[in-house]
């Protein structure tokens, strides 16, 4: 059904695109490129605007109502296929085994705000030493 749809959606772009093309500016008529008089035009005695125009319309209301149809099937897949149930599983906690120490608010671990080990404040800040270079290694 999609592809079908599609396949379609493709026809009346291509089909859209020709008729956007087709037509002229106010001042031109369409028979004037073939050579004719306004009563002798391809498209009658009244010119093509009246055709083009509501053909180009019919067309372009037919691919508003495809791309619809085709956005509506894509959500449709996408709840049947599992991926609006993500969410749910997000929201539950993970089942096993928690490690030591670990504390739970509402299924998500707490981070303290002080490391386990209190941090004394000297005023000096401790850096470490930098690597010994090596002196037959590279540079």
């Amino acid at each position: 059904m999609e592809t079908v749809l599609l396949v379609v959606l493709v026809l009346v772009a291509i089909a859209l695109i020709a008729l956007i093309l087709l037509q002229q500016g106010k001042g031109a008529e369409a028979g004037a490129a073939f050579g004719g008089g306004a009563s002798s035009t391809v498209f009658g005695a009244r010119g093509s605007s009246s055709f083009l125009s509501r053909t180009t319309a019919m067309l372009a209301t037919l691919f508003f109502v495809i791309s619809l149809v085709l956005a509506s099937l894509a959500y449709r897949k996408a709840n049947t296929a599992g991926l609006s149930k993500t969410s749910a599983a997000r929201k539950q906690p993970a089942k096993g085994k928690q490690p030591a120490g670990v504390k739970l608010k509402d299924g998500v671990p707490v981070v303290p705000a002080k490391p386990a080990g209190e941090i004394k404040k000297t005023g000096k800040q401790s850096v470490p030493p930098a690597p010994a270079k090596d002196k037959a290694g590279s540079q």
